[in-house]
């Protein structure tokens, strides 16, 4: 688990230092820092995670690599919905939720255009890959 976790902070203090760019196998990706905080801990949560624009919304994949269970940051979110978001230089408040059935249909397919990879990982989960939609707060 350290070594999770170490992964994440190298990703965390790059994306921090460069106004929210990174390098490396992450080169190209549009990348944010999701806060969340812990279902069960309390605890405040930071995970870099992969995105895409949908209008002035952010969507983010719980593909986890195609593992058989969703990421911790899902239960999170599910539990504990007011999260905070990094992304660029910025910072705001936001509310997640996972998408609605056909709304999910649509972003998924959008997703996979973008990055084929996770036709991949749809194929090596026997689970629906959780695609959460992160609206700003005013």
């Amino acid at each position: 688990m350290a070594k999770g976790n170490d992964y994440n902070q190298r990703i965390i203090d790059e994306f921090r230092a460069n106004g929210g760019k990174v390098g490396g196998e992450w080169d190209g990706y549009n990348l944010l820092l999701l806060h969340s905080t812990g279902a069960k801990t309390g605890q405040r949560r930071v995970n870099p995670v992969g995105y895409r624009r949908d209008g002035d919304r952010f969507v983010v994949l719980g593909s986890n690599g195609g593992s058989p269970t969703h990421p911790d940051w899902y239960h999170n979110l599910r539990a504990r919905p007011q999260i905070t978001v990094e992304v660029g230089g910025e910072r705001f408040d936001a509310r997640a939720r996972v998408a609605s059935s056909d709304e999910r249909d649509r972003l998924w397919r959008e997703f996979k255009k973008e990055i084929p990879v996770l036709a991949d990982y749809e194929r090596k989960t026997s689970r629906q890959i959780p695609v959460v939609v992160l609206e700003r707060v005013a």
